[in-house]
């Protein structure tokens, strides 16, 4: 059933489709997740309780921008963990540096981000252009107010062996 939960970008547009004609609202996370934690687990349920069905897209290795060595876990496995959980509904990869363009094609009525990103000044670029493309689709932007962890401080602190990283 997991791998049944991941689907290609578009194939997960044309997915949504139906689901909008329902007048069902389509929640969107997005994110790298490279360690899943209880952090994003109570993210991800959060983020579904804002709606009728959550889709979380994954940053693709090639952009994980988050030091050597990262990401931990392939892009594969890493869509297979949120695709393993009951809260999360669809998954996709992203191949893009940000969001943009898999917010563009899924049209979310909700972006979802974790608390940390609710200050203006702690956003990236990336983000506000996300926030902007998402308020320009007619779309609202929601925070979530869960326990915080750090998937990066995490692996640093307890899990860093050089040159080790699982494959799907």
């Amino acid at each position: 059933m997991t791998v049944a939960k991941i689907l290609t970008l578009d194939d997960l547009a044309r997915r949504l489709e139906a689901t909008r004609r329902a007048g069902l609202k389509i929640v969107h996370c997005h994110g790298c997740f490279d360690l899943m934690h209880i952090g994003h687990i109570r993210h991800l349920q959060a983020a579904r309780a804002m709606g009728d069905l959550l889709v979380a897209t994954v940053t693709a290795d090639a952009h994980v921008a988050r030091g050597e060595g990262r990401p931990a876990f392939t892009e594969v496995l890493r869509a297979e963990a949120l695709a393993a959980l009951v809260c999360v509904d669809l998954v996709a990869i992203s191949p893009w540096p940000t969001a943009v363009e898999a917010i563009r094609l899924l049209r979310p009525d909700f972006y979802v981000k974790g608390q940390v990103c609710e200050e203006p000044a702690r956003r990236s670029t990336g983000l506000r252009q996300e926030i902007a493309t998402v308020r320009e689709l007619g779309g609202n932007v929601r925070f979530t107010h869960e326990t915080l962890f750090s998937s990066t401080a995490l692996l640093n602190a307890h899990f860093r062996v050089p040159g080790d990283r699982p494959s799907a």
